[in-house]
């Protein structure tokens, strides 16, 4: 599963309507009331502002709204859009400013899942996307002597937000893909026969 790490945007014009497809970071569902709430503020002048998002880390809060459009026309086909992807932790809003000619429902459903599948589109060709990947946080500490040594063999292990703190001894904190702490304190405990633990 994917989540977005980048914000892409795509607009459309069909039969005379503006459509602007945005998707955007979205890590809670409080989040994504705090961005529907912000776009409409933003596009005050526009005639919907339909919605759908999908948060958590196996994908299952999900929400959408048809915002004044007809039942079924808008907040659903972007969602399922959004669901095929396979990805969570984002919010699609589709901004639609009116341009005086009727889509009908078929219409409607056809222009929101269109600018859904686009801005993904373009999301996927940006790399927009990254892999969801569980972490753990870790802290070590060691002496100066073993640090080179301990630094080379970290290298291999997927790691993220790392931090030194040069004391008496060097601690090492930060954030380790969650399947690979087990052997990295094993590693650590191998090395230092049993002196560092994580």
């Amino acid at each position: 599963m994917d989540i977005l790490v980048k914000e892409v945007s795509f607009t459309e014009k069909i039969k005379n309507s503006t459509f602007l497809s945005e998707l955007l970071i979205c890590n809670s569902q409080n989040e994504a009331r705090e961005i529907i709430k912000g776009q409409k503020t933003k596009y005050d002048d526009a005639r919907h502002v339909v919605h759908a998002f999908i948060v958590g880390n196996g994908a299952e809060i999900c929400g959408m709204s048809d915002d004044g459009e007809p039942s079924g026309t808008a907040g659903r086909p972007v969602l399922d859009v959004l669901k095929g992807r396979n990805c969570t932790n984002c919010i699609l809003t589709i901004t639609r400013w009116f341009g005086g000619t009727l889509l009908g429902t078929g219409g409607l459903v056809q222009a929101y899942s269109a600018g859904a599948k686009q801005v993904i589109q373009k999301a996927d060709e940006e790399n927009a996307f990254s892999l969801l990947v569980s972490k753990t946080p870790f802290s070590f500490s060691c002496d100066y002597s073993s640090y080179n040594i301990i630094k080379n063999k970290l290298e291999p292990f997927n790691l993220f937000d790392i931090s030194e703190i040069f004391g008496e001894n060097i601690t090492l904190t930060g954030f380790i893909q969650s399947d690979e702490f087990e052997l990295l304190a094993q590693m650590l405990k191998n090395l230092s026969n049993g002196k560092i633990l994580l």
